[in-house]
């Protein structure tokens, strides 16, 4: 066989095929600033971003004494160190959900732990169920593996719970496992206990695992509850995916983990072996922050999940109330997680086509960037992270409002044709 002769390298299909529809759509933008106006982010949900919520001094000192050991410098098991599984399978287990340390799988990230169950459980040519709107990486992740994506679709005027009718109708013979997000991104919706219910009894009705979403677990307002979707089922296996990213405030620690809840062994003992296998890819995840996991899991107050917290909810109050007056606009009320959605009522704003278009204008003219809702292929509507300062979520929104009323015109059609 002859060797080549002259160069033609080319991009393999598994890089090609992965393509990250919030990052396509950022990159897409027209985003050009008013130079006039302090430009304001509020597409990125990286709740570090502003410097206003930080990790505590419980989080920072576990990582300075991991450090100072000298003991989490090598290798570590792929699946995760000992002492870090057990914690964590203490951290996570609740009645009717119990875990060891066998159970746990450390991963670089819940980003990671999402891709090693899509990985784990679905070929090519096969599907998964999706949330639209969702997490666009679900759909990225597949591609790559040659895994196909199903989106049953979420209802906004129900506080966005899932339609489960249509996530039934989705269902045939090459689906393998049904995502599950909960508290909800994009949407900051938190699902009641019989709506999970439901939800397990058509998985358990046609034999599906659930990918479980959870990195936003007990991120919910008050007067509301997050219930760990494993809690409620024993029939149903369900591979959780979490992490420290979101509630622990240290996305960058890159610190996530997949809970095996299978209590009939339906996953079974080549399922483990599997999980393991994918884990050898990357031998382990970083281990001066498993060395420090034990501590963070056990010292970190809860005053400091509840000042966090504090500060969405606050940003979450403000944001409803202010758009809830806004013609045009209809936010959906959120109930957890960092975000809110706002509807767009584009016939209102007949100067644009879409809210991709909407949201390059309010770029340019307000300097304040949203994601429109074409990244989570939920059109008309935008996604807000709650996560900044008060008073600059305050600005923005004023902004926004008063861009929205710059271009709003639904009144005058409503005159004229009453004319």
């Amino acid at each position: 066989m002859k060797s080549k002769t002259n160069w033609n390298i080319k991009v393999a299909k598994f890089a090609a095929n992965t393509v990250n529809p919030i990052r396509d759509v950022v990159e897409n933008l027209k985003i050009e600033p008013n130079a006039a106006k302090k430009f304001i982010p509020l597409s990125i949900g990286d709740p570090t971003v502003y410097g206003n919520l930080k990790p505590c001094d419980e989080i920072i000192e576990a990582i300075v004494e991991s450090v100072k050991s000298n003991e989490h410098n090598g290798y570590v098991a792929s699946t995760g160190s000992e002492a870090t599984r057990k914690a964590i399978a203490e951290y996570c287990s609740v009645v009717g959900a119990p875990l060891e340390a066998t159970d746990i799988f450390v991963t670089s990230g819940c980003s990671h732990a999402i891709d090693m169950c899509i990985a784990a459980l679905a070929d090519p040519g096969e599907n998964i169920l999706i949330p639209r709107p969702g997490f666009p990486l679900y759909k990225t992740l597949s591609a790559a593996y040659g895994v196909q994506v199903k989106e049953y679709n979420l209802k906004p005027n129900d506080n966005w719970q899932i339609d489960l009718s249509h996530l039934e109708s989705q269902i045939d013979s090459k689906t393998v496992a049904i995502v599950y997000n909960n508290p909800s991104n994009p949407c900051g919706s938190v699902f009641p206990e019989q709506h999970i219910r439901d939800l397990l009894a058509v998985a358990e009705r046609h034999c599906l695992p659930v990918i479980a979403d959870e990195i936003y677990e007990n991120m919910v307002f008050s007067g509301h509850q997050f219930i760990p979707i494993a809690s409620l089922t024993t029939e149903v296996p369900v591979l959780v995916c979490r992490g420290t990213t979101k509630r622990f405030l240290i996305p960058g620690y890159r610190l996530g983990w997949i809970q095996v809840h299978d209590r009939h062994s339906r996953f079974g003992v080549s399922f483990r072996k599997g999980l393991t296998q994918l884990c050898q890819r990357i031998m382990g995840a970083n281990s001066i922050v498993q060395g420090a996991i034990p501590a963070i899991l056990r010292n970190t107050p809860k005053t400091f999940f509840d000042s966090a917290l504090r500060v969405i909810q606050e940003n979450a109050a403000f944001v409803y109330n202010t758009f809830s007056r806004v013609p045009g606009l209809s936010p959906v009320k959120p109930t957890g997680a960092m975000y809110i959605m706002v509807g767009i009522d584009i016939q209102c704003f007949p100067t644009f086509k879409s809210d991709w278009q909407f949201i390059e204008r309010l770029v340019g003219e307000e300097s304040v960037f949203c994601l429109p809702g074409q990244a989570f292929n939920y059109p008309n509507y935008f996604r807000i992270v709650l996560t900044l300062p008060l008073e600059l979520t305050k600005e923005a929104c004023v902004r926004i409002a008063e861009f929205s009323k710059r271009y709003y015109v639904c009144n005058n059609i409503v005159k004229n044709n009453a004319l």
